[in-house]
C-alpha cells in the first residue's frame, strides 16, 4: 500500500503507518489505534458499551413514547427517545456523552426505564485523542493524519446511527475535524 484514500480502513491505516515508519509505530499512534480498534468493535463485533445498551428498546420507557408491536412483534414507538450529546475532550482523551430529554415537566417523563449516568452517560472513549491530535499537528505525518480522519468518520456514523433510533436535539462541542482545526488554529497550544 503506497498511499491512502478518503475511507481508507484501519487495518489498512496501520499497515501504512507501519510501512512509512519502517516497522516502527509511536506508543501514541498505537493508543490511539487500539482504542478506535475497540469502538469499531461496538457495532460489528458486539462489544458490550453504554452506547450499545441505550440502543436497546428493552432500556427505553416505552409507555412515555407509545410503543406497540405489530403482528410480527415488530416495535414501533409514536415518539422517538429524545438525547442530547456532548463532545468531551479531556486527559483521557475523547469522549461521547448522552444526556437524557425529559418529554414532558414530570419526572416519570424521562426516554429510559433507569437512566444511571455513572454507567450510560459516557457513550464510548477515544484514549490520548487530544494529546494525538497536538503531536499530529505538530510533527504528523499522513499515517497520523489518516488516524484522525478515521476517528472523525467512526465517530459521525455511529451518531448518525443514532439518530435513526433517537431524536437528537442537541449536539454540543467540537467533533474531532472541529476540534484539530482549533488545535492548529491556536498553533498547537490547546488545553482541553
Amino acid at each position: 500500500m503506497s498511499s491512502l484514500h478518503e475511507h481508507t480502513n484501519l487495518k489498512e491505516i496501520n499497515a501504512y503507518k507501519r510501512k512509512i515508519n519502517w516497522g516502527e509505530v509511536p506508543a501514541i499512534f498505537h493508543l490511539v489505534s487500539s482504542s478506535l480498534g475497540d469502538l469499531d468493535g461496538i457495532l460489528t463485533h458486539g462489544f458490550d458499551s453504554a452506547y450499545k445498551y441505550i440502543l436497546k428498546p428493552d432500556a427505553w420507557n416505552l409507555e412515555l413514547l407509545e410503543a406497540s408491536k405489530d403482528e410480527q412483534g415488530n416495535l414501533t414507538v409514536k415518539h422517538k427517545p429524545r438525547i442530547k450529546l456532548r463532545h468531551e475532550y479531556g486527559d483521557m482523551g475523547y469522549e461521547l456523552h448522552c444526556y437524557p430529554v425529559l418529554h414532558t415537566s414530570s419526572p416519570n417523563s424521562i426516554p429510559f426505564i433507569n437512566w444511571k449516568p455513572e454507567s450510560m452517560q459516557m457513550l464510548f472513549r477515544i484514549n490520548s485523542l487530544v494529546a494525538f491530535s497536538i503531536y499530529c499537528y505538530q510533527s504528523g505525518d499522513k499515517g497520523d493524519m489518516a488516524l484522525i480522519r478515521f476517528a472523525h468518520q467512526k465517530v459521525e456514523l455511529l451518531i448518525s446511527n443514532l439518530s435513526e433510533s433517537f431524536q437528537i436535539t442537541e449536539i454540543k462541542g467540537y467533533n474531532i475535524a472541529q476540534f484539530y482545526q482549533e488545535i492548529a488554529k491556536r498553533n498547537g497550544d490547546i488545553i482541553p
